[in-house]
Parts: structure tokens; sequence; C-alpha cells
């Protein structure tokens, strides 16, 4: 049953049941919470714990308050406590641009959630209180380092059943921005990729762990750039071939391979000029970079500015491969409840799991971020939050 059906389904019989509590308010209800938050754009320094963030509400008849047992850091955290995206992520909060710059503050990162439903819009009935739940978190909203976030209810899911909150808050921004690409732009699914050639360009991070195994799972065959440190790792989530990338050029070893249906670049840099002539031409073979200049070009040029080159870059890239008879296009991350309610089954039936690298606690955000800004990591970088609030 499509996902959008089945969520309308569920929420009429629990409307009709009677099990359904349309919003929910706690009595004697605190203003404010705990968070680890910025005030302005920097390096590690601005991130500052306090106690007196301001507690989320529900404004829209759609929206839900999570409380937040676990998040986790992408490398979107890091460049966003630095100030990248500022402009397009100020147009998408204050679209009529009525509030002074510098309103965004105090600003809460973490872009991952797992946790527990606590309160209901009024339209809002596929979930009720005390559901527990993960979801991806768009980067104009507020974060998940935080005892609270708010939420629409089309970007959230029931949490995977045979995951903790540690392990289920790893999943869900790697995993919408991974179905975005390859489902969404690059037109795989789990109907039509059984024996599609795919190759992930730098497979051991987040995106490529998860994608490893959706397409993994769905039939494809795999091939896998990486170093060969991370090769275990990504052959032991289903990785056909890999290629070491400190072994040699990695254009030359991937062209003694046959060429495939869908390449997804998590890597970016000059891996388009040569990668694009690794797909199989007039096959509506698709290049996927998610690494693109949209933010960078706003963030330097203003917002009107800024989409026209854009709009003009991804225009003549386009044409130009397209006359070799392969497609270039861009991914770019989508969060997406329904999305997140299928990966959950793949979850709960063994075909993904989640792959973390290292647990911190609340006290330990800072180090988290210095953690993630190493790089080369192989897996998520997890905080627990609602346990060590407890303590």
């Amino acid at each position: 049953m499509h996902l959008m059906c089945r969520r309308w389904l569920v929420s009429t019989l629990r409307a009709r049941g009677g099990h359904f509590r349309g919003f929910n308010v706690t009595s004697s209800r605190n203003t404010v919470m705990t968070a680890w938050v910025i005030d302005k754009y920097g390096k590690n320094e601005v991130l500052r714990f306090t106690k007196n963030a301001p507690l989320p509400i529900v404004n829209y008849p759609n929206e839900v308050i999570v409380k937040v047992h676990a998040a986790s850091l992408n490398p979107l955290d890091i460049s966003m406590r630095g100030g990248y995206g500022a402009a397009t992520m100020a147009m998408k909060r204050d679209p009529l641009n009525m509030n002074q710059s510098g309103s965004e503050f105090p600003l809460i990162l973490g872009r991952d959630v797992s946790g527990e439903i606590m309160e209901c819009g009024l339209d809002v009935k596929y979930f009720k209180p005390g559901d527990q739940v993960w979801a991806a978190i768009p980067p104009w909203k507020q974060g998940s380092l935080a005892e609270f976030v708010v939420l629409s209810a089309n970007e959230v899911s029931h949490k995977p059943n045979t995951l903790s909150h540690v392990e289920a808050s790893s999943v869900p921004y790697v995993a919408c921005t991974a179905w975005s690409a390859i489902v969404n732009t690059g037109g795989l699914n789990k109907d039509n990729s059984a024996k599609k050639r795919v190759l992930i360009l730098g497979g051991s991070g987040g995106v490529g762990t998860f994608a490893i195994q959706m397409v993994k799972a769905w039939g494809a065959h795999v091939t896998v750039t990486c170093s060969q440190n991370a090769e275990r790792l990504v052959r032991d989530l289903g990785a056909d071939d890999v290629v070491d990338y400190t072994a040699g050029p990695v254009e030359k070893q991937l062209q003694n391979l046959q060429k495939f249906d869908l390449i997804l670049d998590n890597i970016g840099g000059d891996t388009e000029k040569w990668a694009l002539d690794l797909l199989k031409p007039w096959n509506g073979a698709k290049y996927v970079t998610l690494v693109t200049p949209f933010l960078q070009n706003t963030d330097r040029l203003g917002l009107a500015d800024g989409m026209m080159q854009t709009g003009v870059t991804v225009a003549c890239k386009v044409l130009k491969h397209l006359r070799k008879g392969v497609h270039y296009r861009w991914g770019f991350f989508a969060p997406s409840g329904p999305a997140l309610d299928d990966i959950s089954e793949m979850v709960d039936a063994g075909k993904i799991r989640p792959v973390l690298e290292e647990v911190f606690s609340v006290a330990q955000v800072p180090e988290a971020f210095q953690k993630m800004e190493h790089g080369h990591a192989r897996g998520k970088t997890v905080v627990k939050i609602t346990e060590d609030l407890k303590e």
C-alpha cells in the first residue's frame, strides 16, 4: 500500500476508534528547556549550554512536539555552525524578510532525532502522545541538541522497533539524503534495482554506508570507493566491489570495471570530470552528486543572484552531458516521514543496520563536534540527550 495512503488509513481508524487525542496540554508546563545553542557563527567556542532555551510550542495544526532521547551529528552541523547556508536558511525561516538580521539566534544545531511524541496539533491523526518516533529535521528549523523539538507531522515516522533511541538517531538524516538522491533523483527503487550497477564514491561515511545497504537490499550490484582501512566495513554492509583510492588514481581503477547505471558522488571536487565517463551511455544512466555549490552561491552572491548562478551552472552541465547520452543531476537532503516509514520496515526486517562510531553524553557536545571536524568517520557520532539530563 502506498505510504501516504497507509498513513491516511491509520489516521482514520484512530479517529473513528476514539484513540486519538487532538491536542495534549501539560497542565503545569515550563517555558524553558536545556539545550546547546550558538549565538553567532564561528568555531567550536560559539557552542553554549543553557538551561533557559525557549521551549518549542505547536504553532500549526500539523505540528508535533518530540521529547529528544538521542540526537546525532552530521557534517552539515559543522558547516552550519560556521554560517554555511545562512542566507538561504534565513529566507526559509522568514520569507517576507520581516525580522532583523541575526534573528535565528540562539540557534540549536542537530538534524537527527529519536524520541517520544509529547504533544500533537489538531490535524495530526497518524501520531499520538507516547509514540516512539524518529525524524530528520530541516536545516531551517531548530535542531535536536535540546530537550524538545517541534516538527511537522509529515517529517516524522515511527521508530523501528528493533533499534534503541541511540541507534535510531544515527539514521534519519543520512537515510533521507540517500533516499532523495537515489530514489527521487536517481530513479531507483525496490522494484527496478535488481541487477543495476551502482557506484558509490565515498562509501564509508554516513550517507555512503546507508546507501550501500539500501540498494543492495533492492538487488543492485554495488561498487564502492573508500580507503583500505574502511574496506572491511563496506564489504560487511554489502559492497560487491571495493576500490581503494589510496592504491592509485581511482578513475583508472574504475575504468577497468563494467559501466554503471547510477553513480552517487559524496566526494565532489574533480570527480565529475571523469565519473560520468563511467556511466552506460544512452541507457538512462545518471550521475547524482551531493556536493553542489547552491548554498555557497547564495551565501556569496545573495539569494536572487545566487539562485540565478546556480541555475546557469546546472543547466550547462546537464546539457553538456546529455549530448553524451548520460544524465547529470544534483541531489539534496529532503525530509520525509513516508520515506522513513519504508526505511523503518527495512530496518526491522534486518536489511539495514545503523553504523555508529562513537556515542557522547550531552555534556560532551563540544567534543562530539571536534570529533566530527577531524573527518574520515566510519559511522555516525551520536549524542545521548534524555538519559543524561535525568542524571
